[in-house]
Protein backbone atom coordinates (compact mmCIF):
# COMPACT_ATOMS: atom_id res chain seq x y z
CA UNK A 1 0.00 0.00 0.00
CA UNK A 2 2.80 2.61 -1.28
CA UNK A 3 -0.23 4.50 -2.13
CA UNK A 4 -0.55 5.60 1.36
CA UNK A 5 0.74 9.21 1.44
CA UNK A 6 -0.27 10.41 -2.29
CA UNK A 7 -2.64 13.12 -2.06
CA UNK A 8 -6.51 12.37 -2.32
CA UNK A 9 -7.18 13.04 -5.76
CA UNK A 10 -3.97 10.78 -7.04
CA UNK A 11 -5.03 7.95 -4.28
CA UNK A 12 -8.02 8.13 -5.57
CA UNK A 13 -7.80 7.26 -9.09
CA UNK A 14 -4.37 4.92 -7.63
CA UNK A 15 -7.45 3.01 -6.24
CA UNK A 16 -10.52 2.89 -7.75
CA UNK A 17 -9.67 4.47 -11.38
CA UNK A 18 -10.06 0.99 -13.01
CA UNK A 19 -13.30 -0.07 -11.37
CA UNK A 20 -16.25 -1.69 -13.71
CA UNK A 21 -19.22 -0.02 -13.08
CA UNK A 22 -20.63 0.04 -16.70
CA UNK A 23 -20.09 3.06 -17.35
CA UNK A 24 -16.99 5.43 -17.62
CA UNK A 25 -18.40 8.28 -16.04
CA UNK A 26 -19.49 6.70 -12.94
CA UNK A 27 -15.75 5.32 -12.81
CA UNK A 28 -15.07 9.14 -12.65
CA UNK A 29 -17.59 10.05 -10.31
CA UNK A 30 -16.46 7.21 -7.84
CA UNK A 31 -13.11 8.67 -7.80
CA UNK A 32 -14.04 12.03 -7.40
CA UNK A 33 -16.13 10.93 -4.35
CA UNK A 34 -13.04 8.71 -3.08
CA UNK A 35 -10.90 12.16 -3.07
CA UNK A 36 -13.52 14.03 -1.22
CA UNK A 37 -13.89 11.09 1.46
CA UNK A 38 -9.94 10.34 1.18
CA UNK A 39 -9.39 14.39 2.42
CA UNK A 40 -11.83 14.47 5.06
CA UNK A 41 -12.51 10.98 6.31
CA UNK A 42 -14.17 12.17 9.43
CA UNK A 43 -17.04 13.94 7.82
CA UNK A 44 -19.27 10.93 8.03
CA UNK A 45 -22.19 12.15 6.21
CA UNK A 46 -21.60 13.21 2.31
CA UNK A 47 -22.98 16.57 2.65
CA UNK A 48 -20.50 17.58 4.84
CA UNK A 49 -17.69 15.74 2.86
CA UNK A 50 -19.58 17.30 -0.54
CA UNK A 51 -20.57 20.77 0.26
CA UNK A 52 -21.31 21.51 -3.68
CA UNK A 53 -24.91 20.86 -4.16
CA UNK A 54 -23.92 19.02 -7.66
CA UNK A 55 -21.19 17.07 -6.40
CA UNK A 56 -23.74 15.99 -3.52
CA UNK A 57 -26.00 15.08 -5.84
CA UNK A 58 -23.92 13.64 -8.35
CA UNK A 59 -22.96 11.57 -5.57
CA UNK A 60 -26.31 10.13 -4.50
CA UNK A 61 -27.39 9.35 -7.56
CA UNK A 62 -24.02 6.96 -8.78
CA UNK A 63 -24.40 5.23 -4.98
CA UNK A 64 -27.89 4.38 -5.13
CA UNK A 65 -27.08 3.42 -9.59
CA UNK A 66 -28.01 -0.54 -9.53
CA UNK A 67 -24.73 -0.57 -11.17
CA UNK A 68 -22.77 0.36 -8.65
CA UNK A 69 -22.13 -2.07 -5.48
CA UNK A 70 -19.70 -2.82 -2.85
CA UNK A 71 -17.90 -5.69 -4.77
CA UNK A 72 -17.63 -3.81 -7.92
CA UNK A 73 -16.01 -0.22 -5.89
CA UNK A 74 -13.14 -2.70 -4.15
CA UNK A 75 -12.60 -5.52 -6.87
CA UNK A 76 -9.30 -3.39 -8.50
CA UNK A 77 -8.08 -3.16 -5.03
CA UNK A 78 -8.78 -6.74 -4.41
CA UNK A 79 -7.11 -8.29 -7.28
CA UNK A 80 -4.30 -6.02 -6.64
CA UNK A 81 -3.67 -7.42 -3.35
CA UNK A 82 -4.24 -11.14 -3.74
CA UNK A 83 -1.71 -10.85 -6.80
CA UNK A 84 0.66 -9.29 -4.31
CA UNK A 85 -0.28 -12.39 -1.68
CA UNK A 86 0.47 -14.81 -3.87
CA UNK A 87 3.73 -13.84 -5.29
CA UNK A 88 2.98 -11.90 -8.07
CA UNK A 89 2.78 -8.40 -7.02
CA UNK A 90 5.34 -5.85 -6.86
CA UNK A 91 6.75 -6.69 -3.15
CA UNK A 92 7.27 -10.36 -4.99
CA UNK A 93 7.09 -14.02 -2.53
CA UNK A 94 9.21 -14.97 0.08
CA UNK A 95 6.94 -13.75 2.97
CA UNK A 96 4.54 -14.70 5.84
CA UNK A 97 1.32 -13.66 4.64
CA UNK A 98 -0.88 -13.40 7.58
CA UNK A 99 -4.89 -13.47 6.18
CA UNK A 100 -6.33 -11.76 9.47
CA UNK A 101 -10.40 -12.32 10.12
CA UNK A 102 -13.23 -10.59 11.98
CA UNK A 103 -16.55 -9.76 12.09
CA UNK A 104 -18.36 -6.25 13.25
CA UNK A 105 -21.74 -4.78 13.21
CA UNK A 106 -22.91 -1.07 12.12
CA UNK A 107 -25.82 -0.35 13.88
CA UNK A 108 -28.26 1.87 11.52
CA UNK A 109 -30.78 1.58 14.10
CA UNK A 110 -31.35 5.33 14.25
CA UNK A 111 -32.02 5.69 10.78
CA UNK A 112 -35.82 4.14 11.00
CA UNK A 113 -36.24 5.18 7.10
CA UNK A 114 -33.58 3.60 5.81
CA UNK A 115 -34.98 0.40 3.57
CA UNK A 116 -33.38 -3.47 3.50
CA UNK A 117 -31.11 -3.44 7.02
CA UNK A 118 -31.58 -6.19 8.96
CA UNK A 119 -31.38 -7.33 12.80
CA UNK A 120 -28.47 -7.10 14.44
CA UNK A 121 -27.27 -7.52 18.73
CA UNK A 122 -30.34 -9.26 19.79
CA UNK A 123 -32.72 -8.92 17.26
CA UNK A 124 -33.37 -5.30 19.08
CA UNK A 125 -31.08 -3.38 16.26
CA UNK A 126 -31.13 -2.77 12.78
CA UNK A 127 -27.99 -2.32 10.51
CA UNK A 128 -25.70 -4.59 8.35
CA UNK A 129 -22.48 -6.83 9.10
CA UNK A 130 -19.61 -6.63 7.90
CA UNK A 131 -16.43 -9.33 7.93
CA UNK A 132 -13.48 -8.73 6.65
CA UNK A 133 -10.31 -10.43 5.79
CA UNK A 134 -6.69 -8.19 6.10
CA UNK A 135 -3.59 -9.16 4.35
CA UNK A 136 -0.72 -8.26 6.48
CA UNK A 137 2.43 -9.08 5.74
CA UNK A 138 4.94 -9.68 8.82
CA UNK A 139 9.02 -10.10 8.06
CA UNK A 140 12.69 -9.63 9.57
CA UNK A 141 11.71 -11.57 12.73
CA UNK A 142 15.08 -11.11 13.98
CA UNK A 143 17.85 -13.98 15.04
CA UNK A 144 17.17 -17.54 15.42
CA UNK A 145 17.42 -17.07 19.04
CA UNK A 146 16.30 -20.51 20.92
CA UNK A 147 16.83 -19.64 24.83
CA UNK A 148 13.79 -18.69 26.33
CA UNK A 149 15.65 -15.00 27.75
CA UNK A 150 15.72 -13.84 24.16
CA UNK A 151 12.44 -12.03 24.48
CA UNK A 152 12.91 -9.32 21.43
CA UNK A 153 14.35 -12.00 19.04
CA UNK A 154 11.14 -12.75 17.00
CA UNK A 155 9.32 -9.70 17.46
CA UNK A 156 8.74 -9.44 13.60
CA UNK A 157 8.17 -6.12 11.38
CA UNK A 158 4.41 -5.65 9.94
CA UNK A 159 3.05 -4.28 6.90
CA UNK A 160 0.00 -4.02 5.57
CA UNK A 161 -0.76 -5.12 2.29
CA UNK A 162 -4.63 -4.44 2.18
CA UNK A 163 -7.83 -6.02 1.52
CA UNK A 164 -7.60 -9.81 0.73
CA UNK A 165 -11.79 -10.47 1.09
CA UNK A 166 -14.76 -8.67 2.83
CA UNK A 167 -18.37 -9.56 2.73
CA UNK A 168 -21.41 -7.68 3.70
CA UNK A 169 -24.47 -8.66 4.32
CA UNK A 170 -28.03 -8.01 6.28
CA UNK A 171 -29.39 -10.48 8.10
CA UNK A 172 -33.09 -11.39 7.04
CA UNK A 173 -36.08 -11.47 9.57
CA UNK A 174 -37.05 -14.13 11.63
CA UNK A 175 -39.32 -16.73 9.87
CA UNK A 176 -42.98 -16.54 11.90
CA UNK A 177 -42.72 -19.53 13.93
CA UNK A 178 -38.96 -20.05 13.84
CA UNK A 179 -36.99 -20.54 16.99
CA UNK A 180 -33.95 -18.44 18.03
CA UNK A 181 -30.74 -20.48 16.54
CA UNK A 182 -29.88 -21.65 20.19
CA UNK A 183 -33.24 -23.79 20.78
CA UNK A 184 -33.29 -25.38 17.01
CA UNK A 185 -31.55 -28.99 16.68
CA UNK A 186 -28.45 -29.33 16.10
CA UNK A 187 -28.97 -32.00 12.67
CA UNK A 188 -31.30 -28.87 11.21
CA UNK A 189 -28.78 -26.11 11.75
CA UNK A 190 -26.06 -27.81 9.95
CA UNK A 191 -27.79 -28.86 7.00
CA UNK A 192 -29.29 -25.48 6.25
CA UNK A 193 -27.16 -22.35 5.10
CA UNK A 194 -25.35 -20.79 8.53
CA UNK A 195 -23.38 -17.44 8.77
CA UNK A 196 -21.03 -19.18 10.53
CA UNK A 197 -19.85 -20.45 6.79
CA UNK A 198 -17.90 -16.76 6.44
CA UNK A 199 -14.92 -18.03 8.26
CA UNK A 200 -12.46 -19.37 5.54
CA UNK A 201 -14.81 -18.28 3.02
CA UNK A 202 -11.91 -16.08 1.24
CA UNK A 203 -10.02 -19.34 0.49
CA UNK A 204 -12.63 -20.48 -2.25
CA UNK A 205 -10.71 -20.48 -5.27
CA UNK A 206 -6.85 -21.41 -3.66
CA UNK A 207 -6.22 -24.86 -3.80
CA UNK A 208 -3.25 -26.68 -1.97
CA UNK A 209 -1.21 -27.52 -5.47
CA UNK A 210 -1.35 -23.76 -6.53
CA UNK A 211 0.07 -22.49 -2.94
CA UNK A 212 2.42 -25.03 -3.03
CA UNK A 213 3.84 -23.56 -6.56
CA UNK A 214 3.66 -19.75 -4.64
CA UNK A 215 6.74 -18.57 -2.99
CA UNK A 216 4.40 -16.88 -0.34
CA UNK A 217 3.23 -18.54 2.82
CA UNK A 218 -0.35 -17.76 4.00
CA UNK A 219 -1.89 -18.33 7.57
CA UNK A 220 -5.70 -17.65 8.57
CA UNK A 221 -5.33 -15.80 11.63
CA UNK A 222 -8.81 -15.59 13.50
CA UNK A 223 -10.29 -15.42 17.45
CA UNK A 224 -13.08 -17.91 19.03
CA UNK A 225 -15.42 -17.56 16.70
CA UNK A 226 -13.72 -19.35 13.80
CA UNK A 227 -12.64 -22.74 16.27
CA UNK A 228 -15.17 -24.60 13.65
CA UNK A 229 -14.44 -28.00 12.02
CA UNK A 230 -15.20 -26.20 8.23
CA UNK A 231 -12.06 -23.29 9.25
CA UNK A 232 -9.59 -26.63 9.85
CA UNK A 233 -10.87 -28.29 6.37
CA UNK A 234 -10.84 -25.62 4.43
CA UNK A 235 -7.41 -24.34 4.82
CA UNK A 236 -6.10 -27.44 4.40
CA UNK A 237 -7.71 -28.07 1.30
CA UNK A 238 -6.25 -24.71 0.08
CA UNK A 239 -2.94 -25.50 1.70
CA UNK A 240 -3.13 -22.35 3.80
CA UNK A 241 -1.88 -22.58 7.07
CA UNK A 242 -4.10 -21.33 10.50
CA UNK A 243 -3.27 -20.42 14.06
CA UNK A 244 -6.83 -20.05 15.62
CA UNK A 245 -7.79 -18.73 19.45
CA UNK A 246 -9.41 -22.18 20.44
CA UNK A 247 -13.35 -21.98 21.82
CA UNK A 248 -14.45 -25.41 22.40
CA UNK A 249 -12.41 -28.01 24.62
CA UNK A 250 -12.16 -30.29 21.78
CA UNK A 251 -11.84 -34.19 22.58
CA UNK A 252 -8.56 -36.04 21.18
CA UNK A 253 -8.37 -38.88 18.76
CA UNK A 254 -7.46 -42.24 21.01
CA UNK A 255 -6.16 -40.39 23.94
CA UNK A 256 -8.70 -39.75 26.42
CA UNK A 257 -8.01 -35.97 27.00
CA UNK A 258 -9.00 -32.49 25.54
CA UNK A 259 -7.33 -29.92 24.05
CA UNK A 260 -7.10 -27.28 26.73
CA UNK A 261 -5.32 -30.08 28.91
CA UNK A 262 -3.25 -30.95 26.23
CA UNK A 263 -0.23 -28.64 27.29
CA UNK A 264 -0.29 -29.39 30.55
CA UNK A 265 2.15 -31.84 31.35
CA UNK A 266 5.13 -29.67 28.83
CA UNK A 267 8.06 -27.42 29.94
CA UNK A 268 6.96 -24.14 30.45
CA UNK A 269 8.68 -21.35 28.05
CA UNK A 270 8.42 -17.35 28.43
CA UNK A 271 7.60 -14.87 25.73
CA UNK A 272 6.52 -11.03 26.00
CA UNK A 273 3.75 -9.38 23.98
CA UNK A 274 2.74 -5.79 23.93
CA UNK A 275 -0.95 -5.43 24.20
CA UNK A 276 -3.52 -2.44 23.36
CA UNK A 277 -5.59 -0.38 25.60
CA UNK A 278 -8.74 -1.77 25.68
CA UNK A 279 -11.50 0.07 27.72
CA UNK A 280 -10.43 0.46 31.70
CA UNK A 281 -7.24 -1.29 31.03
CA UNK A 282 -3.65 0.66 29.62
CA UNK A 283 -1.84 -0.81 27.13
CA UNK A 284 1.06 -2.98 28.88
CA UNK A 285 3.68 -5.27 27.77
CA UNK A 286 2.51 -8.77 29.26
CA UNK A 287 4.85 -11.39 30.29
CA UNK A 288 3.42 -15.08 29.69
CA UNK A 289 4.22 -18.70 30.17
CA UNK A 290 3.84 -20.74 27.23
CA UNK A 291 3.46 -24.59 26.98
CA UNK A 292 2.79 -26.11 23.59
CA UNK A 293 2.32 -29.90 22.10
CA UNK A 294 0.62 -31.91 19.08
CA UNK A 295 -2.36 -32.82 19.42
CA UNK A 296 -5.21 -34.39 16.95
CA UNK A 297 -8.92 -33.67 17.99
CA UNK A 298 -11.64 -36.05 17.19
CA UNK A 299 -13.65 -34.98 13.89
CA UNK A 300 -17.04 -34.19 14.52
CA UNK A 301 -20.42 -34.97 13.10
CA UNK A 302 -21.56 -33.54 9.93
CA UNK A 303 -24.35 -35.09 7.74
CA UNK A 304 -23.32 -37.74 6.29
CA UNK A 305 -21.65 -39.18 9.04
CA UNK A 306 -18.50 -38.49 11.24
CA UNK A 307 -15.42 -36.25 10.12
CA UNK A 308 -11.79 -37.68 10.19
CA UNK A 309 -9.52 -36.07 12.61
CA UNK A 310 -7.45 -32.88 12.09
CA UNK A 311 -3.42 -33.16 13.17
CA UNK A 312 -2.69 -29.63 14.60
CA UNK A 313 -0.33 -28.30 17.58
CA UNK A 314 -1.49 -26.05 20.24
CA UNK A 315 0.17 -23.28 21.95
CA UNK A 316 -1.07 -22.46 25.43
CA UNK A 317 0.09 -18.50 26.76
CA UNK A 318 -0.89 -17.28 30.52
CA UNK A 319 -0.15 -13.96 31.79
CA UNK A 320 2.06 -14.31 34.67
CA UNK A 321 1.81 -11.01 37.28
CA UNK A 322 -0.95 -8.85 35.82
CA UNK A 323 -1.90 -5.86 36.88
CA UNK A 324 -3.64 -5.19 40.37
CA UNK A 325 -7.02 -5.71 39.18
CA UNK A 326 -6.75 -7.15 35.73
CA UNK A 327 -7.87 -10.38 34.79
CA UNK A 328 -4.58 -12.22 33.30
CA UNK A 329 -4.51 -12.95 29.36
CA UNK A 330 -4.75 -16.40 27.99
CA UNK A 331 -4.77 -17.82 24.55
CA UNK A 332 -5.04 -21.14 23.30
CA UNK A 333 -4.11 -21.19 20.27
CA UNK A 334 -4.33 -23.85 17.36
CA UNK A 335 -2.19 -23.54 15.13
CA UNK A 336 -0.19 -25.76 11.84
CA UNK A 337 3.10 -23.68 12.40
CA UNK A 338 6.23 -25.66 13.94
CA UNK A 339 6.38 -25.64 18.07
CA UNK A 340 9.27 -27.91 18.15
CA UNK A 341 11.98 -24.65 19.79
CA UNK A 342 11.38 -22.01 22.03
CA UNK A 343 11.47 -19.54 18.68
CA UNK A 344 8.90 -21.50 17.28
CA UNK A 345 6.08 -21.04 20.19
CA UNK A 346 6.91 -17.30 20.49
CA UNK A 347 6.59 -16.57 16.83
CA UNK A 348 2.90 -18.58 17.24
CA UNK A 349 1.93 -15.73 19.78
CA UNK A 350 3.41 -12.87 18.10
CA UNK A 351 1.78 -13.63 15.12
CA UNK A 352 -1.71 -13.65 16.88
CA UNK A 353 -0.79 -10.83 18.30
CA UNK A 354 -1.14 -8.91 15.38
CA UNK A 355 -4.93 -9.98 15.35
CA UNK A 356 -5.50 -6.36 17.17
CA UNK A 357 -4.90 -4.93 13.29
CA UNK A 358 -8.61 -6.29 12.26
CA UNK A 359 -10.37 -4.41 15.33
CA UNK A 360 -8.27 -1.14 14.66
CA UNK A 361 -9.47 -1.20 11.20
CA UNK A 362 -12.45 -1.66 12.13
CA UNK A 363 -12.24 1.23 14.98
CA UNK A 364 -10.78 3.18 11.82
CA UNK A 365 -14.26 2.69 10.18
CA UNK A 366 -16.92 3.24 12.36
CA UNK A 367 -14.59 6.23 14.50
CA UNK A 368 -12.25 7.31 11.77
CA UNK A 369 -14.71 7.13 9.07
CA UNK A 370 -17.84 7.60 10.98
CA UNK A 371 -19.15 5.30 8.78
CA UNK A 372 -22.67 4.71 10.86
CA UNK A 373 -23.59 8.93 10.71
CA UNK A 374 -24.40 8.02 7.36
CA UNK A 375 -27.95 8.56 6.25
CA UNK A 376 -28.46 6.79 2.53
CA UNK A 377 -32.07 6.20 1.44
CA UNK A 378 -31.16 1.63 1.26
CA UNK A 379 -28.67 -0.61 2.41
CA UNK A 380 -27.32 -1.30 -0.94
CA UNK A 381 -26.27 2.65 -1.32
CA UNK A 382 -24.62 2.46 2.21
CA UNK A 383 -23.28 -0.97 1.27
CA UNK A 384 -21.51 0.62 -1.84
CA UNK A 385 -20.39 3.54 0.02
CA UNK A 386 -19.39 1.23 2.71
CA UNK A 387 -16.63 -0.20 -0.11
CA UNK A 388 -15.16 3.16 -0.65
CA UNK A 389 -14.80 4.03 3.41
CA UNK A 390 -13.30 0.16 3.62
CA UNK A 391 -10.09 2.08 1.48
CA UNK A 392 -10.11 4.78 3.20
CA UNK A 393 -9.87 3.43 6.65
CA UNK A 394 -7.03 1.34 5.14
CA UNK A 395 -5.60 4.28 4.63
CA UNK A 396 -5.98 5.85 8.01
CA UNK A 397 -4.58 2.70 9.22
CA UNK A 398 -1.08 1.90 6.88
CA UNK A 399 -0.23 5.96 7.78
CA UNK A 400 0.44 4.41 11.10
CA UNK A 401 1.92 1.53 10.07
CA UNK A 402 4.27 2.84 7.68
CA UNK A 403 6.12 4.62 10.16
CA UNK A 404 7.06 1.16 12.04
CA UNK A 405 7.65 -0.73 9.18
CA UNK A 406 9.48 1.33 6.78
CA UNK A 407 10.43 4.38 8.73
CA UNK A 408 13.56 5.19 6.83
CA UNK A 409 11.52 5.03 3.23
CA UNK A 410 12.00 8.69 1.72
CA UNK A 411 8.51 10.55 0.97
CA UNK A 412 8.65 11.88 -2.76
CA UNK A 413 7.06 14.93 -3.95
CA UNK A 414 4.96 12.76 -6.18
CA UNK A 415 3.50 11.42 -2.70
CA UNK A 416 3.02 14.10 0.02
CA UNK A 417 3.16 16.66 -2.50
CA UNK A 418 5.02 20.05 -3.38
CA UNK A 419 2.42 21.77 -0.86
CA UNK A 420 2.63 19.50 1.61
CA UNK A 421 6.22 19.22 2.16
CA UNK A 422 6.41 22.70 2.17
CA UNK A 423 3.80 23.32 4.65
CA UNK A 424 5.37 20.61 6.73
CA UNK A 425 9.24 22.39 6.56
CA UNK A 426 7.93 25.66 7.27
CA UNK A 427 6.12 24.50 10.06
CA UNK A 428 8.87 22.36 12.03
CA UNK A 429 12.17 22.82 9.82
CA UNK A 430 14.25 20.54 7.87
CA UNK A 431 13.72 16.90 9.32
CA UNK A 432 16.90 16.23 11.13
CA UNK A 433 19.03 13.41 9.56
CA UNK A 434 18.80 11.79 6.26
CA UNK A 435 20.64 15.22 4.49
CA UNK A 436 17.44 17.21 4.75
CA UNK A 437 15.18 14.74 3.13
CA UNK A 438 11.40 13.49 4.79
CA UNK A 439 11.16 9.77 5.39
CA UNK A 440 8.02 8.37 6.28
CA UNK A 441 8.61 8.72 9.84
CA UNK A 442 10.11 12.07 10.25
CA UNK A 443 6.65 13.53 7.65
CA UNK A 444 4.14 10.89 10.18
CA UNK A 445 5.60 12.04 13.35
CA UNK A 446 5.22 15.85 12.24
CA UNK A 447 1.29 15.25 10.66
CA UNK A 448 0.79 13.87 14.19
CA UNK A 449 2.49 17.00 15.75
CA UNK A 450 -0.40 19.23 14.12
CA UNK A 451 -2.83 16.49 15.33
CA UNK A 452 -1.91 16.88 19.17
CA UNK A 453 1.01 14.12 19.36
CA UNK A 454 3.48 16.26 21.55
CA UNK A 455 6.47 13.63 20.07
CA UNK A 456 8.35 13.79 23.11
CA UNK A 457 11.04 10.83 23.81
CA UNK A 458 8.58 8.86 25.59
CA UNK A 459 5.27 9.31 23.65
CA UNK A 460 6.21 6.63 21.41
CA UNK A 461 4.40 6.54 18.14
CA UNK A 462 1.19 8.29 16.83
CA UNK A 463 -1.73 6.54 16.33
CA UNK A 464 -3.42 6.41 13.89
CA UNK A 465 -6.58 9.29 15.26
CA UNK A 466 -3.34 11.96 15.93
CA UNK A 467 -1.90 11.25 12.23
CA UNK A 468 -5.47 11.71 10.65
CA UNK A 469 -6.57 14.56 12.62
CA UNK A 470 -3.22 16.21 11.80
CA UNK A 471 -3.59 15.49 8.47
CA UNK A 472 -6.97 17.06 8.17
CA UNK A 473 -5.11 19.94 9.61
CA UNK A 474 -2.53 19.38 6.94
CA UNK A 475 -5.26 19.64 3.70
CA UNK A 476 -6.41 22.68 5.35
CA UNK A 477 -2.95 24.45 5.71
CA UNK A 478 -2.07 23.17 2.10
CA UNK A 479 -5.06 24.91 0.91
CA UNK A 480 -3.83 28.11 1.94
CA UNK A 481 -0.43 27.75 0.79
CA UNK A 482 -1.55 26.90 -2.84
CA UNK A 483 -3.56 30.07 -2.51
CA UNK A 484 -1.04 32.21 -1.49
CA UNK A 485 1.22 31.18 -4.10
CA UNK A 486 -1.16 31.98 -6.55
CA UNK A 487 -1.78 35.48 -5.83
Amino acid sequence: MRETLLMPMEWAQAEFATADLGDKRRTTRLVKLAAALAANPSAGTLPSALPQWSDLKAAYRLLGSDAVDRAAVVAPHVTRVREDCLGGGERGGGRQVLLIEDTTSLDFTSHAATDGLGRIGDDGGRGLFLHTTLAVSIRAWGGDHDDDDADDADEPVTELLGLFDQRCWARPPRPAGRPATHGEPKRSRLRRARESQRWAACLQGLTATAMTSSSCGLTLVADREADIYETFARCRGAGVGWILRACQDRALEDEGRHVFDAAATVKCRRVTVDLRARPGQKARRAVLQVRAAAVTPRGPWRPGGWTGPQQMNIVEAREVNAPAGVEPLRWVLLTTWPIAAPRDCRRVVRAYARRWLIEQYHKCLKTGCSVERSQLATARALSALLGVLSLVSLRLLDAMLLARARPDEPVTRRQLGPEALAVLTATFGEPAGGGGAWTHRTSLRAIARLGGHLGRTGDGEPGWQTIWRGWQKLMLLCDGYALGQSS
